[in-house]
């Protein structure tokens, strides 16, 4: 449901803008939210302002203040390949300005704005630019996201209106990432070592190959799989099918049902990310990824960063893949020469608001 932003007689909690001239207030249907209108409508016109050329459609610090009077988070919308993120400029405190409770509600796709998890853009430390951190759509932190740290890279630019191409250093769970924003609107992110060795990635199944686990064999549900587990910064368990079966058709997973089985398998004690893998060629996969605190997504950075590791190391293609994941293309390269491992792809803003929390 939408109304023009002239009318001021229907209650409304959420206020969102596509990047276009046009605006409009959307209304989800929340019970448990319940607001009046009347408190909310000077911050509703400071926002709709027609001079503010803001990315977050705030010009000023003055307008600013007033619309973090009135209780509302400024944010904007991005997707890299479908994975879709709520962006929040925290630049001026290294507390989130949201909790995990509020992410939760905020990354509903039916009661709030709708997204896998909520970005913060913090100050550096440690002499970094910024310091990322994420909220899931449950609740919970993970170290990094791939296609998040690029929606962070384009945000960084857009909000500071940056041209051309752009590096940034940033502070993660994960450690030190370089993203650099290209001419041509894809990001490219040094993802920096994969993590080989069991016990960092972790993972309780044992060792097979100097520390590392790769082709071991997981039980699930009574069927054993062939896994090989990788850490990007989070953890990954990598299959490219189950033993003694035929190579494995990804678009035929019931991943609703399999999923959740390996995110929370014993053999996980900081649970995982699964991905299921098809080789096309030995330059390009097809994956798709069960993300542990998410479900099921269009892509995941990290994920498509750890199948080309694992499939490399399991002999099956070569270091520089293109990885077909639901949402699009992206390109993965572990170059030998630094043992990197390098992902580029699109990141692209969907709509910006505000949102009273």
């Amino acid at each position: 449901m939408a109304m023009s932003a002239s009318s001021s007689s229907t209650s409304s909690n959420l206020f969102c803008t596509k990047p276009t001239p046009k605006s409009l207030f959307l209304l989800p249907r929340n019970p448990n939210l319940r607001f009046r209108a009347a408190p909310f409508l000077p911050c509703i016109r400071a926002l709709i302002t027609p001079s503010a050329p803001s990315i977050l459609g705030v010009e000023t610090t003055e307008e600013k203040s007033k619309n973090e009077d009135c209780g509302f988070l400024h944010f904007a919308k991005y997707h890299g390949l479908g994975n879709d993120f709520i962006m929040v400029d925290n630049r001026d405190s290294m507390e989130p300005m949201v909790t995990p409770e509020q992410a939760v509600k905020l990354c509903d796709r039916n009661f709030g704005v709708g997204a896998d998890g909520v970005i913060f853009v913090m100050p550096g430390v440690d002499g970094t630019d910024y310091s990322m951190r994420i909220f899931n759509s449950d609740g919970s932190e993970p170290e990094m996201c791939g296609n998040g740290i690029r929606c962070f890279a384009r945000f960084i630019a857009e909000l500071k209106n940056l041209q051309g191409s752009q590096s940034f250093t940033i502070h993660t769970g994960a450690g030190l990432i370089v993203p650099r924003v290209e001419d041509d609107a894809k990001v490219t992110v040094d993802m920096g070592q994969p993590v080989l060795r069991a016990l960092a990635v972790p993972t309780k199944i044992p060792a097979n190959k100097d520390d590392a686990v790769i082709g071991a064999e997981l039980l699930v549900e009574g069927k054993t799989w062939n896994v090989t587990c990788v850490s990007m910064g989070n953890p990954h368990c990598v299959t490219f099918g189950a033993k003694q079966c035929n190579a494995l058709q990804v678009d035929d997973l019931k991943l609703q049902d399999i999923g959740p089985k390996f995110e929370h398998h014993e053999m996980f004690p900081s649970r995982t990310n699964t991905e299921f893998v098809e080789v096309i060629s030995r330059s390009h996969l097809k994956m798709r990824v069960w993300e542990r605190g998410a479900g099921a997504t269009l892509a995941c950075g990290t994920g498509a960063c750890a199948i080309v590791v694992a499939s490399v190391l399991e002999g099956r293609s070569e270091r520089k893949c293109a990885v077909d994941l639901p949402g699009g293309l992206l390109e993965i390269e572990w170059r030998e020469d630094d043992n990197h491992v390098y992902m580029t792809g699109p990141a692209e803003l969907v709509f910006y608001g505000s949102v009273p929390l």
